[in-house]
């Protein structure tokens, strides 16, 4: 009797535990469609009367199908999240195209609520991603059209397109309906205020010249307190 009472609370426990760190809370009704005009703040966002749901609330004429322009680092990514489709609010998934320019790249970033499973649509990805303190193991693949690829939640990862002629396509869900997106360069060195350059400094392992002259590069500002005396 002992031991079914320690697996029932065990059960629970496992139960109670999985739903704590799940990304997305599970919905309670058949959908939760944004309500835009809610003052209310929540963890999510607030639903709107399901008697004024329609069709609309769960469609965006995307054009998914058409190349995108890149960025200064060769990529373009088109995500679909609860903010373009208010009926993803609580359903716990989103979506997102990836434009890649000949050796262009999505550099390394992180998702910090989600899981994205990535499927090459055109042309050829190198990706990979980097596990956690203290292994940092790094783990890659080279893809091609058809394959699928797995970033686990939280990791940094990023694609690149090693064809100097070809562009690449990519398709990704993401298990949140708002995953987020911390891109690492972005991050350490374009942050608002910015990071003392003590700090990275020390950090990084280099002279403080060399993170100005990498702030600088990226188009970042290259003045910081310095906390050192």
């Amino acid at each position: 009797m002992a031991s079914s009472s320690s697996f029932l609370v065990l059960t629970l426990f496992v139960l109670i535990s999985w739903q704590a760190i799940a990304s997305d809370p599970s919905p309670l009704q058949d959908f939760c469609v944004v309500d835009k005009n809610s003052p209310v703040l929540v963890n999510g966002f607030v639903c709107k009367n399901p008697m004024d749901v329609n069709a609309d609330d769960f469609f965006k004429a995307a054009n998914l199908d058409k190349p995108r322009m890149t960025n200064k680092v060769g990529s373009n990514v088109t995500l679909i999240n609860v903010m373009q489709i208010g009926g993803l609010n609580t359903l716990g998934i989103s979506l997102a195209r990836i434009d890649y320019a000949p050796l262009g790249q999505n550099p390394p970033h992180t998702h910090p609520r989600a899981t994205e499973i990535l499927t090459v649509l055109e042309g050829t990805l190198y990706v990979g991603f980097v596990t956690s303190n203290p292994e940092n193991k790094f783990l890659s693949k080279v893809l091609n059209k058809g394959d699928v690829f797995v970033f686990p939640v939280g990791l940094i990862h990023f694609q690149f397109n090693p064809n100097p002629y070809k562009p690449a396509v990519a398709i990704a869900a993401l298990s949140s309906q708002n995953p987020g997106a911390i891109t690492i360069a972005n991050a350490v060195f374009g942050s608002k205020p910015p990071i003392s350059d003590d700090v990275l400094a020390k950090a990084f392992q280099v002279e403080k010249n060399t993170i100005d002259w990498l702030r600088l590069s990226s188009g970042r500002t290259t003045t910081t307190k310095s906390y050192i005396a």
